[in-house]
């Protein structure tokens, strides 16, 4: 064991608390990104009273690690003060907080190495298990506890900046949307297919022998969602020119979630190489397409749902040469000029943004150094 470091079994315990009055009613669910969701699931006919309760400043992690990539689901509650979660999930919390601090603790489960040591330690035959005595076996770094706030209060100033910034940027693309919405309210322009409003360049495919450790990060729908992760995948070889792309690029995500995956996305991560399922959108008069593209993404929902086969569903070319748009060139440019400022401090937030999301992880990296 390194020096500092303590075994985790040392500061937790587990808790099973069942909700046999049907008192608490919110059901929650873990995601891989280490936060609680609002559960889905279909819970008609379900017994709640067989279900667990975690309250503020516990716990919850999915032992069940086969089914969910190189990840880990676990998650600290802050923002309620209870739910309720799965009887297969488990409860723990931290038996006394004058030595360990749960956010502090939280922050040691957000690093990558901890979802590759808890794969590494997982067990069983049809499934893999990460169960509580590996948990209790986990070593960590145990500083005094001003030291243990230091950080936290360090991570969580940067996060609040990340936050606000994500704030501005909604409000100012929504600022943008509303300009496009009122410049082209009344537009008597020759219709126009969506499709020749710019050139829609479809990534490439890219088999096992292409993927490599350093090279181009490979961009799928993952990357466009979360950036460069630890889970992204690099290609070795040379592809065509018009694969590539680069900062402020325009993406077109055609295939996924029609909820959460079709959309228009601004490219903020470096150099990369476009995998199929996403187009590069090449135009002059790039924030009209984007705002364009964003104007009629309620279409995109509804024409790719309409196509769903097992929670995905695609838009293709031909919905693009289907979709129309009254075509005006003084009215689009003069929306490229005025939403022109916007934008800009759009890609800007981008730009700090991406630099606070590599200091928060510097944070973290740190406590393993300790």
């Amino acid at each position: 064991m390194k020096h500092n470091y303590r075994k985790l079994g040392e500061y937790i315990q587990p808790v099973d608390i069942r909700n046999t009055d049907l008192n608490v009613s919110h059901l929650l669910g873990v995601s891989v990104e280490k936060c609680f969701i609002e559960s889905i699931a279909n819970t008609i006919g379900t017994d709640f009273s067989k279900y667990k309760i975690v309250r503020k400043g516990q716990f919850t992690y999915i032992p069940d690690t086969s089914r969910r990539g190189d990840k880990i689901g676990i998650a600290l509650l802050t923002d309620f003060d209870e739910g309720l979660v799965s009887n297969i999930y488990t409860v723990f919390e931290i038996t006394d907080t004058s030595k360990l601090l749960p956010e502090y603790l939280m922050l040691w489960f957000s690093r990558p190495e901890f979802d590759r040591y808890a794969r590494f330690k997982s067990h069983g035959s049809v499934r893999e298990i990460f169960d509580w005595d590996e948990m209790c076996r986990v070593e960590l770094p145990v500083p005094d506890l001003t030291e243990q706030q230091r950080i936290v209060n360090a991570y969580n100033t940067v996060d609040r900046r990340i936050h606000l910034l994500q704030q501005i940027n909604e409000k100012l693309e929504a600022t943008a949307q509303c300009l496009f919405e009122n410049v082209f309210s009344q537009v008597d322009g020759i219709l126009k297919p969506l499709y020749e409003f710019a050139d829609y360049i479809n990534g490439t495919s890219f088999d096992e022998t292409e993927y490599s450790k350093t090279g181009f990060p490979i961009i799928k729908i993952a990357e466009l969602k979360n950036g460069i992760t630890v889970d992204t995948q690099y290609c070795n070889t040379i592809k065509d020119k018009k694969f590539y792309i680069k900062n402020e690029d325009i993406l077109f995500s055609w295939s996924g979630n029609p909820e959460t995956s079709i959309d228009a996305f601004i490219w903020m991560h470096g150099d990369a190489v476009l995998n199929q399922h996403i187009f590069k959108i090449e135009t002059s008069k790039k924030w009209f397409v984007y705002n364009l593209l964003k104007f009629f993404k309620p279409d995109f929902i509804r024409l790719a749902g309409g196509k769903q086969t097992t929670g995905l569903g695609h838009i293709t070319v031909s919905d693009l040469k289907d979709l129309q748009f009254a075509y005006d060139e003084s009215k689009i440019d003069f929306f490229e000029n005025k939403s022109l400022p916007i934008m800009d401090s759009v890609v800007k937030n981008i730009y700090e943004i991406n630099s606070l999301q590599n200091l928060k992880q510097l944070i973290i990296s740190r406590i393993s150094g300790m």
